[in-house]
């Protein structure tokens, strides 16, 4: 009998040819296949895309093939496609869902296999548990049917997911004045699918856009994986100093994230980025709805808030469980520590082309650059001063979770504690308005320890503190 396979926050990553394989796959392409025929779904269409990691095209050959066996029509993609545009592809070909073979920030050695719902974002956890209910055991019980074989009987068609996207962002935002503002823009996909998207938006005027990292390398030179965070922007940030460029943009390898590097060369951090987001959304557009934001994300979210008369809305950390508040509350903006946004008039799913692309709006339209933009957030909500550290760690997780539970820390960096949230992790508050949590990855044997506080020399001080709680030292 073949391993279980668990799924995780969107589904399932493992690592390449030991647990991620060919037939792996197949087994959860047959769970997801069953889960969608027994809502009723068999005959109906369903989306299929992937990354640029290593061998995800022909990972993503085999997963149509056991969709088609299962009376299923398949939309494949016909090159490696952004994750939003996949998501979107999915509402453009009326599908009931969508398989997409990617490990997004995770490193070179893994992949993955995300799941999405009719309207292109996350599953719910209890769907995530059905489909893996579902995943059979032998390969003896996966339908199948070969690709050419499926792509001749009109079971798969190759279809060009970045047309229709394309039209589809003309209905969120004017590029005509970023086109126009004589911006210079360097971007870095990451060596993933956001290759050549900004170049292809915003050309033919005088902006202009200089990519680095936009070829196909599934190890990722130049950083330790395809995350939008330090170090691995460093060189965007280098190259950004170099040129004198106006901003540097960031997507993740599969693009659904993003980050931001100033004109000087400086961070964003992805807390940061939210909250402009969410500024520009409320000052420069005047648009009003509810907020969504996971626990981990930035408490200048609720002061925004306050400000402008939304409401904001606090959920577990991940999509799957951001995008069923923001679908229920058809809320503006939607996002995550992690550097993933979702909007409102898009799919409910993370999008690092649109997110960028706004951020650009935002400093066309005040005409200032990114740092400007940060401290006129600032002189708002006040400076808020964040970071984060992830550690592997070794031995049973319940066990360290039950240490963390029972710890009751009175203070963390001097600062003293005022409650303890374990809606998902365990997050102290502190009596500065600040906080500190600590989760255990949902993918990886990592725990991760973040702080955000309004005192700059506590920021590290917390962090060590938070890993003492967590048993590490």
């Amino acid at each position: 009998m073949a391993g279980k396979i668990k799924f995780g926050t969107d589904g399932w990553r493992a690592y390449i040819a030991e647990d991620y394989t060919f037939d792996n796959c197949r087994r959860c392409a047959q769970g997801f296949a069953t889960y969608l025929v027994n809502h009723g779904n068999k005959g109906k269409n369903v989306v299929v895309g992937y990354d640029k990691r290593f061998h995800s095209e022909n990972f993503a050959a085999a997963v149509a093939e056991v969709l088609a066996a299962n009376g299923l029509k398949v939309f494949l993609t016909d090159q490696a496609t952004p994750t939003p545009v996949i998501s979107y592809g999915v509402i453009d070909k009326k599908a009931v869902g969508a398989v997409n073979i990617t490990a997004s920030h995770n490193p070179p050695t893994d992949n993955g296999f995300k799941v999405r719902d009719a309207t292109g974002g996350a599953i719910d956890p209890d769907g995530l548990l059905e489909i893996e209910a579902a995943i059979p055991d032998e390969m003896d019980d996966v339908k199948r049917i070969p690709l050419k074989q499926a792509l001749a009987d009109g079971k798969v068609e190759y279809f060009d997911a970045s047309v229709n996207y394309i039209e589809h962002l003309k209905d969120l935002i004017d590029l005509e004045p970023i086109r126009k503002a004589g911006l210079k823009i360097v971007v870095d996909p990451m060596w993933g699918n956001g290759a050549g998207w900004f170049t292809r938006l915003l050309s033919g005027d005088k902006t202009e856009v200089t990519e680095i990292h936009d070829v196909r390398n599934p190890i990722f030179p130049e950083m330790k994986r395809p995350e939008p965070i330090p170090p691995n922007v460093n060189v965007g940030l280098q190259k950004t100093v170099e040129l004198g460029a106006d901003v540097l943009l960031i997507t993740d390898g599969d693009a659904d994230r993003c980050g931001v590097g100033d004109e000087n060369g400086v961070f964003l951090n992805q807390l940061q980025v939210m909250a402009l987001l969410a500024l520009y959304l409320l000052e420069i557009r005047q648009e009003r709805g509810a907020i969504v934001k996971t626990l981990s994300t930035t408490t200048m979210l609720n002061k925004l808030g306050k400000i402008y008369d939304v409401p904001v809305y606090e959920t577990g950390v991940g999509f799957k469980y951001v995008a069923p508040k923001f679908t229920e509350t058809n809320a503006l903006i939607g996002g995550e520590e992690s550097g993933g946004y979702a909007f409102r008039g898009n799919v409910p799913e993370r999008d690092g082309i649109l997110a960028n692309l706004y951020m650009l709006d935002f400093m066309v339209k005040t005409g200032k650059k990114p740092s400007e933009l940060l401290q006129d957030l600032f002189a708002r909500v006040g400076a808020h001063y964040y970071d984060r550290i992830d550690t592997a760690f070794a031995g049973n997780a319940e066990e360290k979770k039950k240490l963390i539970l029972a710890s009751q820390p009175e203070t963390l960096g001097g600062i003293k504690v005022t409650g303890l949230d374990t809606t998902d992790g365990f997050k102290f508050s502190m009596e500065d308005g600040g906080w500190m949590l600590i989760r255990f990855s949902g993918t990886e044997p990592i725990i991760r320890v973040y702080t955000e506080t309004m005192h700059p020399e506590s920021v590290q001080a917390i962090l060590k503190d938070g890993l003492k709680v967590a048993g590490i030292d």
